[in-house]
Order: C-alpha cells, then structure tokens, then sequence
C-alpha cells in the first residue's frame, strides 16, 4: 500500500520501510522544542528521570515567547528556571529576550527546520513547519522531557486526509481566509488525529507565508498535522534560511486517505471566525453590523512580513477609529526590524496603532492586550475559546491581517473594500 507525505517521513524516522494508519513507532526527533510555559514543566521530569545531559544540544530549541518580556514575577521565575537549565546542558538555541521572537515563526526563520525533518514541540501550534514539507506536531511536556533526554518519540502513525486546491484567491483572500473555510467546512474535530495533506494546482499561489498560516491552524480542525509538498517556493525558502540538508518526500499515487477535499480557492471570500470556536465561520458578506473594542494583528499565525504589509497597505493614511484599540506586533526581531526599516511602524503610528515588542502576548490571555467583560476582539490569532484573550465573558473573532486593518479603521467587522 502507497504511503502519504506524513507516513513517508515517519517511516524514516523509525527506521522502516514502511509504515500503516494507526501503528505505534519510536522516531527520531530532528529538532525538540519548548517555550515559557511548557518548559518548566518538562525541565522537572527530565529531572525525574536522573539523566545529566541532553542527547544533541543542537537539536533543542527553547523560546521564552508566551509571557516574555515577563510580565510579572510568576512569569519572570520561569524563564530564570528554563535559562538556568539551557546553560546548564549548554542548548545552543536558547532564545533570550532581544534575540526571542514567537517560537513558530522564529525556528523556520533562523533555519532550525527545513524539509523532511520531524519535529516535536511542548506547543500544539508546533504543526506550523508542516509548510515546509516536514512532520511537526504538538506533544505535552512529559514527551519534551523524554525527547529531550533520548532524541527518540513515540508515535501512533496518523491517517490522512487530502486537500486539493484548485483556482486563485481574489485580492485580500489570504492563508487565514482559507483556513478558516476549511475549519468551518469539517469542523473542529473534522481531522482528528489524521494528517491535513495539502495538495494541487492552487498551491502555487500561496506564499510561503501563507502555507505557514494554513499549516498553523491544522490543529484547530483537530489535525496531527498539515503538510505542504515541498515545490519551488519550498525549496527557495529553506535554502535561503538554513545550511540544514533537506530531503523531499511525495506522496505514492496509491496512497490512502480516509477523504478527500477539492476547494476553488477563487470563490472563497473572507472569512471569520466568530465567537467561541475556529469551526463558527462567517463570510463577509453574512457579517451585519459587529462593532468592536480591539484589534490584534499578530500571533504565530499571522505575524509575519507580509502580514505587517497587508496591515499598512490598508492603515495607510487612514485613522484607527477613535473607539479602538489596535496593537500591531510582529513575530520575530528580524520582522519588527525589517517592518522598521520598511517605514511600516511609521504608517502603524501615524494611524494611531500601537506596536509591540515580538510576544504571544495576547493571544492566549497573556498581556499586551487583555480583554474586560463585554469586549470584542478580531484577531489574527489562532483561537477564539472562551476566555481565551480575558475575560469570559469577551469575545473574539479570528479573521486575517487584511480584515483586521480594515475594522480597526471601521470600528466595526469590515473588509478592505467597505473603506473609503
């Protein structure tokens, strides 16, 4: 039986020639990964296990992103914990404060992980790096630990689902946009424990910053993973941000997967996601009138530099409504510089918006933009839960950078064409 991407890369790492739906193996880890909240947790069960030396200093990455600047003294004794633990086992990619940037959009930037590699992160956005063409999945901080100290991780290999893109977005249709029709077609278990294989001729109008996006949200339907096949744009990308070998799986032509998706990507619209759950999707069109408090652009999602272009194409020489607050922050330093350098931050502020240092900050409730009860939020982020940005009795609702310029101009939900 053919075997998909997901199963190719597997199969590999575990040292066989072959792999099926729902067997459990022991793979290698190419790359171990940990951020603020979820690495102290498994520091403690590294402990636990008497071990006093990480098996491959190169190949774990921990990111203080969450709560980072700290902001408080809970927050500020974490990271001191996880720091004290990097120099101890002498980990090369710590990340401190002014080098630090958000975990999923600083490891492909920095070229920590390229094509064909497996990659476990104490994160579930950790499925990011499926846009490059490599297996990448959330875990707890038990398997951080464990990874940590054998190089090695269990997994039950997953079964597939494929999506094929056909047709070019319209202007301001973006990854977000696509993602969220995907959501709200299959649902928010739609792909559980299956790997998103993303496929067709569509793809070819995507940036890689796109192809982070869509890979991003995958948990958000439930997915093990998403994975992009490694193309052009791929292998443009990986070559210019790592010296890293590489290696490019396909899928076998009689490869199984338990659905199949054609989506036209030129009459998707844009889409939101209304409050509480990435699957309650609206088009613009179906929107009414939704008047709003805050705006964030931002997130291991939609932080990156066309993000920031899309945001001050649309801000530019216009006004955040007097009834907004909209905070802008990039994902990594090397984006806030190039933002900088661009004259970005000059439209951002002339237009009233507030820019941050790179942090998760507050996407999961955090800081740099907590919400009160009663408060409503669009947010380039990736959840919209309950409680998730404050308060539970605030709302959020997801939608892509392009949106969320636009209704911090409005005041209310808008698209970039609804300005004048």
């Amino acid at each position: 039986m053919g075997m998909t991407m997901t199963q190719k890369i597997l199969a590999q790492a575990a040292g066989l020639k072959s792999v099926e739906p729902g067997q459990l193996i022991m793979a290698d880890v190419d790359m171990v990964l940990g951020n603020d909240i979820t690495s102290p947790v498994a520091v403690k069960e590294f402990r636990k296990m008497g071990v006093d030396k990480v098996f491959d200093i190169n190949k774990i990455a921990i990111v203080p992103d969450h709560f980072t600047p700290n902001k408080d003294i809970k927050s500020a004794e974490q990271v001191k914990f996880i720091r004290e633990f990097a120099r101890e086992m002498k980990i090369v990619n710590f990340f401190e404060v002014g080098q630090m940037g958000i975990e999923h959009a600083l490891l492909p930037e920095k070229g920590l992980v390229v094509s064909g590699v497996v990659v476990l992160g104490a994160d579930s956005h950790t499925c990011t790096y499926g846009a490059l063409g490599a297996f990448s999945t959330g875990g707890g901080s038990t398997d951080m630990a464990a990874a940590m100290a054998t190089g090695k991780a269990w997994f039950k290999v997953p079964e597939a689902i494929k999506l094929i893109l056909k047709g070019k977005p319209s202007k301001w249709v973006s990854g977000k946009d696509i993602i969220l029709h995907i959501i709200g077609m299959i649902g928010v278990d739609g792909a559980l424990y299956k790997s998103m294989e993303f496929t067709g001729e569509g793809l070819k109008y995507l940036s890689m910053d796109d192809r982070f996006t869509v890979a991003n949200m995958a948990i958000e339907a439930g997915a093990k993973n998403g994975i992009f096949p490694v193309d052009e744009k791929t292998a443009a990308y990986v070559k210019e941000h790592s010296e890293k070998p590489y290696k490019v799986f396909e899928a076998d032509e009689d490869a199984k997967y338990t659905s199949t998706y054609e989506i036209d990507l030129s009459k998707l619209k844009l889409t939101i996601a209304f409050p509480h759950l990435p699957e309650n999707t609206k088009t613009i069109d179906e929107i009414g009138d939704v008047k709003i408090d805050q705006v964030v652009i931002g997130s291991c999602t939609n932080g990156r530099i066309e993000d920031m272009r899309i945001a001050a194409q649309i801000l530019k020489g216009r006004k955040v409504h007097p009834d907004v607050r909209c905070i802008i922050i990039p994902a990594t330093q090397k984006i806030w510089k190039q933002s900088m350098n661009e004259g970005l931050f000059d439209i951002f502020i002339d237009a009233g918006a507030a820019v941050s240092t790179p942090t998760c900050g507050p996407c999961l409730g955090g800081h740099m933009g907590i919400l009160a009860k009663g408060e409503r939020a669009v947010s380039t982020t990736n959840r919209n839960f309950v409680g998730r940005m404050g308060d539970p009795g605030s709302e959020v609702y997801l939608a892509s950078p392009a949106v969320a310029a636009a209704t911090a101009i409005a005041g209310k939900i808008a698209s970039p064409d609804d300005l004048k």
